[in-house]
């Protein structure tokens, strides 16, 4: 081993570290071809874990969702956290070859192209297990293999295709969820696929091709829409329009005109609920006895509670809620995030900067993993941030990556390293 192999091979470890404890996927090199979102947010939750993820990236620009604006201004800041980045033109021989010496030494490849893409560049799942029979190839698409396969997808068009749209909407005004629910879904089921094949390998030595897809993710999310459908006569109305499985599952406001969401999705809810509020009365009218009364009775409820929370604070509200135990929300904006105090007592938001310098704090992996603290180890990275130290881990000495950057074959940027900061503190 030469010595930059040996270099990176124990910063990759420190930097695969919970305190003294490596975290679960440490020592497992992953590649990640992917772009905007599936990919991308597949391959963080694999960095999150502790695997060494490289991002190869095209030159001289980069990921393009670098340079989104509006919605898409955070998909690369948050996506691409605890990721190397080798900007490399796949187009050219040199930069193909630099991608099958790095598939030679990887466990995992992820990738989200457009079908045939990856095939025309020669790093298509069958060439590649040629050059690495152990390689788990995952390969994430818009659509599994069927009529479909060749087609385009976005997460907004299969949202649109499989209902989900629909339910989310009222009638005939079909909305798309406000979050990436399915690319993020989807890249979370190929991480399943991923874990799964690499304790297939323990056993066969050998690795394998696994496939996630967006249409399939969202049909997925809808079965208990379709289980409802079975089992009635009717049209499934949507969500907003719902007859709901409980008595109290509404939107309030106080007296503010601030909103709040309460649930009193149990008897022993509602019981607790009228004490609090001291209305014994609501209690024990035969009206508001079970889940099922007080869903009839709803037009007579419903008022009476408009009324009790418009006459209270949002901090009484919450008090009454809170001391009542039942499940309730105020209504709440993203930015609001930023100063929940429960995300600030558990570290739920992890401070990182993002490539344009600004300093933020962005969600933590929602798992815990025994003692494993699954942080922030390398902010997201400038185009190119790694390239000349995975080269160098490769064998390419210095004048051979000077030689690739002067041809424009690869991109080095040569700034500070802020993440070897990050990793000496």
């Amino acid at each position: 081993m030469s010595t930059a192999q040996s270099t990176a091979q124990s910063t990759a470890q420190s930097m695969a570290q919970s305190g003294d404890k490596p975290l679960p996927l440490a020592g497992v090199k992953i590649l990640d071809f992917g772009h905007t979102v599936m990919g991308p947010s597949c391959a963080m939750i694999l960095a999150d874990l502790g695997a060494d993820v490289v991002k190869i990236e095209p030159v001289p620009d980069g990921e393009p969702t670098r340079h989104l604006k509006g919605f898409g201004t955070g998909y690369f800041g948050y996506f691409n956290r605890n990721k190397r980045s080798v900007a490399v033109d796949l187009k050219t021989p040199e930069g193909r070859d630099i991608a099958r010496r790095l598939v030679a030494e990887a466990d995992v490849l992820v990738e989200n192209f457009a079908p045939g893409t990856m095939e025309r560049l020669g790093l298509g799942a069958e060439a590649l297990a040629r050059v690495n029979p152990r390689l788990i190839y995952a390969s994430l698409k818009g659509f599994l293999d069927g009529p479909y396969a060749d087609r385009l997808a976005l997460d907004e068009v299969v949202q649109m295709m499989t209902g989900l749209a629909y339910m989310t909407g009222p009638s005939g005004r079909p909305l798309r969820a406000g979050t990436s629910v399915v690319d993020i879904t989807g890249g979370m089921f190929a991480v399943i696929g991923i874990l799964v094949a690499l304790r297939e390998r323990e056993r066969t030595g050998r690795g394998q091709t696994i496939e996630s897809a967006l249409f399939e993710t969202t049909v997925f999310l809808m079965g208990q829409h379709l289980c409802y459908a079975a089992q009635s006569d009717a049209p499934i109305p949507p969500m907003p329009e719902r007859v709901s499985a409980w008595a109290v599952y509404e939107t309030f406001h106080v007296a503010d005109g601030r909103p709040i969401f309460v649930g009193i999705t149990t008897d022993s809810h509602w019981e607790r609920f009228c004490a609090v509020i001291d209305r014994p009365d609501l209690r024990d009218d035969p009206e508001f006895r079970t889940n099922n009364d007080r869903i009839a009775a709803r037009p007579r409820l419903l008022p009476l509670l408009t009324a009790l929370f418009g006459g209270l604070s949002m901090e009484d509200a919450v008090a009454v809620c809170e001391r009542a135990r039942i499940p309730f929300a105020p209504i709440a904006r993203p930015e609001d995030l930023f100063d929940d105090p429960h995300l600030r007592a558990t570290g739920g938001l992890m401070a990182t900067t993002l490539p344009n310098g600004v300093r933020t704090a962005l969600p933590r992996l929602p798992i815990h993993v025994a003692e494993a603290d699954l942080a922030i180890r390398r902010d997201p990275p400038r185009v190119g941030q790694d390239t000349r130290a995975v080269l160098a881990e490769l064998g390419y000495g210095p004048a051979a990556i000077d030689s690739l950057c002067d041809a424009g074959i690869v991109v080095a940027d040569s700034a500070p390293d802020s993440n070897q900061q990050r990793l000496a503190g």
